[in-house]
């Protein structure tokens, strides 16, 4: 009875399953589905994603309460309605373009087969204490969760779900089975789906987390299983993504995510296990992560205060999450920021690149949600919530917040609405946006889908704005992601910044710079660029003045009174200094604009803690991936 009831459950950790260690699969057979399309010849658009969505099949998502799976999902972001799980109608006032299902690779599906689980069949009376309390509430449910997952992190789970053999049966079944449907809704030129999963690694309740995305159908994705988190390292992940390409000629990426809650640990500056970071950890490292999600609901990672005392919009969405790791078990102190935050990551990846002569965190920045209602929403006035317990149904959600025995809240109203990836492609197919992620052709937005493009060179002027000026940032330059070589002449850059078509008026258009100095020292430096009505808003002490606030409290409405709609120049590096290696990226900022939790204020009629109110309106913002100045070789 044993192995039946582990057959039912999947709480075993999965191991690398190549079906066949050293075949390979031919185009043909790959399974892309991609057909023939008609690309552009320049990647001409940005599209539109999240990479970072749980459905029933993770093991905290179902636990949290939602019975949502992945053709919902699915459905879901092509802009279909459909219902969630606490029963409201749900619908994106705008398609997305692309979706990356990430489920937790640990127990994938588990918490659905116990809940599922005929009652007569469960002998262990600990599984069936689980199974009761799933059906019994959703606060159960949740505790029950927990349960599982304390129990899994302290080796004391019930025998009867150590079975391997059966957990990696189980998790072959689910992840087969979700393949085929992804490959149902994959529609070339129309709407993406990708494979991935999420690898949850977190030693200490320090988050190490990361989404893995495949470029391939399921020809090749089905020669694998997740990854798992428990008992692993991250280089076994990177492992695990050489060998699936080296047997079947596809292609992975991971994405580390909400390194604002690991305390310091995802951007060391040591290797692991606190030895000596080495060239070989350092290229690996780059190989497999070419992109780093620097926002989604769990707060924003651009950069900490204490970290940019000088920058006057650092510490987007850190409150609440800046106090200590993911399952708070370890406070947070200053000392930890620097290894959490992606400014200093770049920083250090220069630094290190300095040394080594290889640059691990030479990384494109996008947003995601990580949200667990199989609902990838990023709109501030159609937040469907981090989980069950905060979609829109549960009316005081934004007065949720969670004591987690340190003296501070989280889950409340400091959920951020989430994040955007936009890809620049040439078609919307598996190939081109994948092919975009490695090469960090890609942005981050809090939200909003304005569009932003960066090219670096170092002869760019006015008057390329008069011409195809697409065409000579690619020809004569590097878009966002790509590397310029020191030639003695400062670089110059094409900066362009589009309003969201159904947003808000944008504020200011700023460049950040890092570069090591010639003592060996690490330096960051923002500059505002080009702003709205540069005309009355003169800088004063080398500040440019606030665009002002339209927002009116008592309705959750603002007006596009202020700001502007389009916002370019051609931008040269006053500080630039020959041999200097240095990062730039670029920072837009709306003008400000509600937050869903004063939304939430005004749709259901309560009223919010202080310091939620002071934080109830806010300048979302997007993030370009950094273009890289190098010295002469």
């Amino acid at each position: 009875m044993r192995h039946k009831i582990g057959q039912w459950l999947l709480l075993g950790a999965a191991s690398l399953a190549l079906a066949s260690c050293g075949a390979s699969v031919s185009e043909e057979q790959s399974g892309n589905g991609e057909g023939t399309i008609e690309l552009a010849e320049f990647p001409d658009r940005p599209y539109w994603g999240d990479t970072h969505l749980h459905t029933d099949n993770s093991i905290d998502a179902f636990g949290f309460g939602v019975r949502l799976g992945a053709e919902e999902a699915l459905r879901f972001a092509r802009g279909e309605e459909v219902t969630s799980t606490t029963g409201t109608k749900a619908k994106l006032a705008r398609p997305l373009d692309f979706l990356v299902i990430s489920d937790h690779s640990d127990g994938l599906g588990s918490t659905r087969r116990l809940y599922d689980a005929p009652r007569m069949l469960i002998q262990d009376e600990t599984l069936l204490r689980w199974h009761d309390m799933m059906h019994e509430s959703p606060q159960q449910s949740q505790r029950a969760v927990a349960e599982i997952i304390d129990g899994a992190a302290r080796g004391t789970l019930p025998e009867a779900l150590l079975d391997q053999a059966a957990a990696e049966e189980n998790t072959r079944d689910i992840w087969t089975a979700h393949l085929d449907t992804l490959d149902r809704y994959n529609e070339p030129g129309k709407f993406t789906a990708f494979a991935g999963f999420e690898y949850t690694l977190m030693p200490g309740g320090n988050n190490l987390h990361r989404v893995v995305m495949f470029r391939d159908g399921s020809a090749r994705t089905k020669t694998v299983i997740p990854y798992p988190g428990l008992d692993t390292g991250v280089e076994g992940l990177w492992d695990y993504m050489e060998a699936y390409a080296a047997a079947t000629g596809g292609e992975a990426l991971a994405i580390p995510h909400n390194s604002n809650v690991s305390n310091g640990m995802m951007f060391e500056l040591t290797g692991p296990e606190g030895g000596a970071m080495t060239a070989e950890y350092a290229r690996k490292r780059a190989k497999a992560e070419p992109v780093v999600e620097v926002t989604q609901i769990k707060g924003d990672s651009e950069t900490h205060s204490f970290l940019s005392p000088n920058d006057e919009f650092a510490g987007f969405g850190d409150l609440g999450w800046e106090l200590g790791n993911l399952s708070m078990t370890i406070k947070s102190t200053p000392d930890m920021y620097a290894g959490s935050y992606i400014r200093e990551a770049l920083k250090r990846g220069i630094s290190i690149e300095e040394r080594l002569g290889v640059n691990p965190y030479q990384f494109g920045l996008i947003g995601s949600t990580d949200s667990h209602t199989s609902l990838a929403t990023g709109d501030e006035d159609n937040f469907f919530g981090k989980h069950t317990g905060s979609e829109p149904a549960i009316t005081n959600r934004a007065l949720n917040g969670q004591n987690l025995g340190t003296n501070a809240e989280r889950f409340g109203w400091h959920y951020l609405a989430g994040g955007y990836a936009a890809a620049w492609a040439r078609g919307n197919t598996r190939a081109e946006i994948f092919d975009a992620f490695k090469r960090r052709e890609v942005y981050a937005t809090t939200g909003p889908r304005m569009t932003l493009r960066i090219f670096g060179g170092f002869d760019f002027t006015e008057a390329d704005w008069n011409g195809d000026w697409v065409r000579a940032g690619y020809s004569r330059g590097v878009p966002m992601g790509g590397e310029l070589a020191d030639g003695g002449k400062a670089p110059t850059f094409l900066i362009s910044a589009l309003k969201d078509p159904d947003g808000a008026n944008l504020d200011r258009v700023q460049v950040v710079k890092g570069w090591i100095d010639a003592s060996g020292e690490m330096q960051e430096r923002v500059y505002d660029v080009v702003w709205s009505d540069m005309d009355s808003r003169r800088m004063r002490g080398g500040k440019v003045p606030a665009v002002g606030d339209t927002v009116d409290r008592a309705t959750a409405t603002y007006t596009n009174d202020i700001g502007t709609a389009e916002l370019r120049s051609v931008w040269t590096d006053p500080d630039y200094r020959e041999g200097q290696r240095a990062f730039y990226y670029v920072r837009v900022l709306e003008i400000p604009t509600p937050r869903w939790t004063l939304y939430d204020a005004v749709r259901f009629g309560i009223t919010l803690p202080d310091a939620a109110m002071a934080d109830a309106v806010a300048q979302e913002r997007a993030y370009s991936s950094p273009i890289w100045l190098k010295p002469a070789r």
